[in-house]
């Protein structure tokens, strides 16, 4: 069961688990706060721990709020798009037939109907990255799997406004935001990574920190170059 714990303007989502230790967190894009405690902490305990990280957390939202983002995508010729962290110019044919996007080393190419509108535009292009992740990702789980000594069940794919990347441990499923086709696959595969480590430890405990600083112990950098990307105009994990 979660409480909300308000201090000033800053509201904390207060949640108990099996954890040994508290954890407080500051999530983008728009710097929503958590805190995780053992099972029998007390309210008070919990707020008064949070007051004392207070300048801590109101750093880490002001760098949220200062992060770039995107502006929102026309979909027209010359506009710049990324796939896989590198940046294409968009080339719009209007044609008869099957929309379908082509890439080649300098431009992304979009084909569409005459007349098509932004939402088929948009749709279009987020199938074509959504063919990108999925003849990506198989390889990188199969990676994983015996490395870590898990088995995913299966994964998705969707637009996420709050998250990179979830996961459910007991079913072995994991979400994953489309919205990493853009940036480099390094990222994808820690995001990926990460989320296959809550297979084991389903809280970010000790042992799930030991766990990535065993197998990746670059992802503290990962993590920061993804917060320091561009941000889509829709917000994301």
């Amino acid at each position: 069961m979660s409480e909300t714990l308000r201090l000033g303007e800053i509201t904390i989502e207060f949640t108990r688990k099996p954890v040994k230790h508290v954890h407080l967190s500051v999530h983008p894009p728009e710097g929503t706060v958590r805190l995780v405690a053992p099972p029998g902490t007390r309210t008070e305990v919990a707020r008064a721990y949070a007051i004392s990280r207070l300048a801590w957390i109101r750093a880490q939202r002001e760098r949220f709020s200062a992060q770039q983002r995107e502006a929102p995508r026309r979909l027209v010729s010359r506009e710049s798009h990324y796939v896989w962290g590198r940046r294409y110019l968009l080339a719009v044919t209007e044609r008869d037939g099957k929309p379908e996007v082509r890439l080649d080393h300098r431009r992304l190419m979009l084909c569409v109907r005459p007349g098509s509108t932004h939402d088929v535009r948009a749709r279009v292009m987020h199938e074509w990255h959504k063919s990108l992740l999925h003849s990506t990702l198989p390889g990188l789980i199969a990676r994983w799997e015996p490395k870590l000594g898990v088995r995913v069940a299966g994964y998705f794919l969707q637009r996420m406004k709050t998250k990179w990347g979830s996961c459910n441990p007991r079913a072995r499923n994991i979400r994953l935001n489309t919205e990493l086709v853009k940036k480099p696959k390094d990222l994808l595969e820690y995001v990926l990574l990460h989320e296959m480590a809550h297979i084991i430890e389903p809280t970010h405990s000790e042992a799930f920190i030991a766990l990535l600083d065993h197998h990746y112990p670059s992802w503290r950098e990962a993590r920061a170059e993804l917060n320091a990307l561009p941000l889509a105009v829709e917000n994301w994990s």
